[in-house]
């Protein structure tokens, strides 16, 4: 990145309570608008990250309050990167069901990291040598977003 255009980068660290998440979703929300992203794709990336969130209370650090959850922003030129850290042991995002499968469609649940792929243009996965998984979310913002490749059909 260059001097004139550096990254702009915020860090949060909360405990793992779902009362801290409203505060991570509009943070989230609150970057993208002052990024110009349009409220529609602010949404989504809140949303999107709400969810990583909330997995990473849920099934990462297993509502262990003692865990924490770590949120890292990049604001760039053009994009969002979103890294969301937990303390857990990991899991396999291959082993994940689909929501749309007709065994899964009517559960109350299993919904978040399909919501994630389709709120985001890149979503990825890493586990962290120190345990825990990242989950890394990137959005666009402009022509190059994942919503402007698709057909006009598939929208």
């Amino acid at each position: 990145m260059s001097k004139k255009n550096p990254a702009r980068k915020v860090r949060v660290q909360i405990d793992s309570r779902y009362e801290c998440i409203d505060l991570v979703q509009r943070l989230a929300e609150g970057l993208c608008r002052v990024s110009r992203f349009g409220r529609p794709a602010a949404q989504k990336v809140g949303l999107a990250v709400r969810e990583a969130v909330a997995n990473a209370i849920k099934h990462g650090n297993r509502l262990q309050e003692d865990k924490r959850v770590e949120v890292l922003f990049r604001v760039e030129p053009g994009r969002l990167v979103v890294s969301v850290r937990d303390q857990g042991s990991g899991f396999d995002p291959q082993r994940i069901k689909s929501p749309l499968t007709p065994e899964n469609v009517f559960q109350s649940h299993g919904r978040g990291i399909f919501f994630m792929k389709n709120f985001v243009d890149d979503l990825t996965f890493n586990r962290l040598p120190s345990g825990g998984t990242e989950v890394r979310m990137e959005k666009r913002s402009g022509r190059s977003s994942r919503a402007a490749r698709r057909a006009p059909a598939q929208r």
